[in-house]
């Protein structure tokens, strides 16, 4: 049984980017939409993620061009594809049989020390936002910085006041231990960590402890479940260990709270420069991966498993019921 799927996270657009820049006319028709059909899915979230090469005032200018990139996607694929820039437009894209798909930031690089850029970005159709990646921004600690115990900067704190009157939806995932307790004290909007999976579970800095997760759907927002290998399990990852981090996260958080970020990597390192991180070369064929789930046409294997695992109810519910419901009321 394939059910419709929503993503928290893929990042197609820098798969794109670099295709394009090598000359590819439609990477997005070429790559990514077939196996976006064949995996079911309904609604995407596409993150901008600043390579390391762009840190600086190069930042802004690459996702200027990443979103004139999704501008140009949406255009040539306006019959199976479309940008949402308020809740009350999901259901009609999705009812007239295209994706909706939804511009988020992935690190707050491009805003700098410039808080304004949040409102060009919110100008320009970027309804989801977080303050990091793994590196240190103007603004908090990224997961690889966690050591210093650094919580939001003064920055920061007005970031978050900044994007609370924008409605530009905080993600928390990349973000420090100590940065996330300190969005929970400081935001009363809902916020939601797109991609990260459960610390209960597998030991890695970049999933949530079980009491980041509480604070997450305490505001009402939601986890996305990554499925990238390494934070699925310190050994062989497998799509039922994909599955019982679903399970956990939802005994947690309750079911209405839990959803799906894939992020996967595997077509990514294949189409970039495979560098992840700071001088972390990576071979693709070493990256730790979920065999039966790598891509999102592997979404419909994932389907069956989750109806078998959960029944088709709750199994709708994590696949895409969840997420949509949340930005159908939070996106304005």
């Amino acid at each position: 049984m394939q059910l419709p799927v929503a993503d928290a996270h893929n990042d197609l657009l820098l798969a794109c980017m670099h295709r394009r820049e090598r000359g590819v006319a439609d990477p997005f028709g070429d790559d990514w939409l077939p196996g976006l059909r064949a995996g079911g899915v309904v609604f995407q979230v596409l993150p901008i993620f600043t390579e390391e090469q762009f840190v600086g005032e190069a930042a802004l200018r690459r996702t200027l061009e990443i979103i004139a990139l999704t501008r140009e996607i949406a255009e040539l694929h306006r019959a199976d594809v479309a940008i949402v820039e308020h809740g009350s437009d999901i259901d009609s894209v999705i009812d007239s049989g295209r994706i909706a798909l939804l511009l988020a930031l992935e690190g707050a690089e491009p805003i700098g020390s410039s808080l304004s850029m949040f409102e060009t970005m919110f100008r320009l159709g970027v309804r989801l936002a977080s303050l990091t990646w793994n590196r240190r921004t103007m603004l908090a600690d990224g997961t690889a910085e966690r050591g210093t115990g650094g919580r939001l900067s003064s920055l920061g704190i007005e970031a978050i006041a900044e994007m609370d009157r924008l409605q530009m939806v905080l993600d928390v995932s990349h973000l420090s231990d100590a940065g996330v307790g300190h969005v929970a004290e400081l935001t009363t909007a809902p916020f939601v960590a797109t991609h990260s999976s459960c610390r209960a579970l597998c030991g890695h800095a970049r999933n949530l402890t079980d009491a980041q997760i509480r604070l997450v759907t305490a505001s009402g927002g939601f986890v996305g479940i990554n499925a990238f290998g390494p934070f699925i399990s310190e050994s062989a990852p497998t799509l039922d260990g994909f599955i019982d981090h679903i399970e956990h996260a939802a005994a947690i958080a309750g079911d209405r709270h839990v959803a799906i970020g894939a992020d996967f990597i595997d077509d990514l390192v294949r189409t970039v420069d495979p560098i992840l991180g700071r001088q972390l070369l990576v071979d693709p064929d070493e990256l730790s991966l979920i065999d039966t789930l790598k891509a999102p046409a592997d979404f419909a294997r994932l389907s069956s498993r989750l109806v078998e695992r959960f029944g088709v109810q709750r199994a709708s519910q994590f696949a895409s019921a969840n997420m949509v419901d949340f930005f159908r009321s939070a996106v304005i």
